[in-house]
């Protein structure tokens, strides 16, 4: 699939526009605009470099893909074709990247494809909750309620990650503000009270000198310390994205102090959350398993929810396959087994997701309450030290030159 910028002509407002398509062809790109009702000018292959740069630069966010969704779900609802629908998506996208993804499903479902066939074609966009959730839809003729409970389940998903994220930015500020602090500090004041005992001819003391041959080294170094930390952050990256690396971190995010707790409740409210939209749409129980998975997005919970797959697929219940499991918190199996016991395991699952969203606010507030305290501490120990470096120096200067 290549990527074209195209120069046209809108027959319906006789307006220049000028915009990116998606096609295996130039003459497809000009046949796909023209379905449009636009009239190509002047259609150019974009290079792979361009290309690249696109994609950084018009990036699909949650909020565009919501809002996608929602609104397909509202024109499908009031009974409009499915292409004409996407075609007033397309045109209404302000993201450049996106229109020509929705132009390409347009192509695709018009060559006689499906539309969860189509969306499988840009997996970095639609992942595979979305696609199994549009081909539950398309077989059960419920398109359009497929498409209401993919934009609240991904709504539900947005929401709980910024969550998380919320807590964890109150500690890096003070990180950042701590390591500003000692920069200043650093590379103005050491420097300063050196010079003076420079001039009396006396020696330093401990923690000043410290200081001192740290602000040297930083110094003189910079660069060694930018390559160091270059290497660090590179090779850290690439160690993540390999499976060890990625098991390492992933089994981190939910034995930590303070935050596990956080991310394992998070965990929980996304597989339970995406159970209830799966089995709610009428996906089957093993493949709903292996795409909440998937979805978790954690390597370790990940592995415990295939596991219990495996003894669901040997006969088991899915309670009895979750429960004692350690990376299994256990009201999901309870709340499941109550849910088996009623037929109705989606409710349940969605109720148990309600608790851990219900509880990851109080986590979140907890953590937040908890944290204040131990970083006042950090800030105490830091700024005692720098009393101890800066002050008491000139406080001895003082006492054993009076004249000063």
């Amino acid at each position: 699939m290549l990527t074209f910028e195209y120069t046209a002509r809108d027959t319906t407002t006789n307006k220049v526009i000028k915009s990116t398509v998606q096609a295996e062809s130039e003459r497809s790109a000009a046949k796909l605009l023209m379905a449009q009702g636009i009239v190509p000018l002047e259609i150019t292959e974009q290079s792979e470099k361009a290309s690249l740069f696109n994609k950084f630069t018009n990036r699909v966010k949650a909020k565009d893909r919501i809002i996608f969704t929602r609104q397909l779900a509202t024109l499908i609802n009031a009974g409009l074709p499915l292409a004409q629908s996407l075609r007033t998506l397309a045109a209404q996208t302000t993201n450049k990247r996106f229109a020509a993804i929705i132009n390409d499903i347009i192509t695709t479902i018009e060559g006689g494809s499906t539309l969860s066939a189509a969306f499988s074609r840009h997996p970095e966009v639609f992942n595979d909750v979305y696609i199994a959730l549009i081909a539950a839809g398309e077989v059960s003729g419920t398109l359009d309620e497929a498409l209401e409970r993919i934009a609240n389940q991904q709504e539900k998903d947005a929401e709980l990650l910024g969550k998380v994220r919320g807590a964890m930015i109150y500690p890096l500020i003070v990180l950042v503000v701590i390591v500003g602090v000692i920069g200043f500090m650093l590379f103005t004041v050491v420097p300063q009270i050196q010079r003076l005992y420079e001039d009396l001819g006396k020696e330093l003391p401990l923690t000043t000198a410290i200081m001192v041959g740290t602000a040297h080294f930083v110094a003189q170094f910079w660069w060694l310390l930018l390559i160091v930390l270059a290497a660090i952050i590179y090779f850290g990256r690439r160690y993540i994205e390999t499976n060890n690396g990625r098991e390492m971190i992933d089994t981190i995010k939910i034995r930590m102090p303070i935050f596990g707790g956080l991310f394992r409740k998070l965990y929980m409210a996304r597989f339970t959350r995406t159970g209830q939209t799966l089995l709610a749409t009428g996906v089957p129980m093993l493949e709903m398993m292996r795409i909440s998975a998937q979805a978790v997005n954690n390597v370790v919970i990940a592995r415990s929810i295939m596991r219990a797959s495996e003894k669901v697929k040997g006969g088991k219940a899915l309670s009895v396959a979750l429960k004692n499991d350690d990376n299994i918190t256990p009201l999901v199996p309870q709340m499941i087994s109550v849910g088996e016991q009623s037929g109705g395991i989606d409710k349940m699952m969605g109720k148990a997701a309600t608790y851990y969203e219900n509880e990851l606010d109080t986590t979140i507030r907890s953590i937040s309450t908890a944290i204040e305290p131990i970083l006042m501490v950090i800030l105490a120990m830091v700024a005692g030290f720098m009393v101890a470096a800066v002050l008491l120096p000139v406080y001895q200067l003082i006492d054993s030159n009076p004249s000063l």
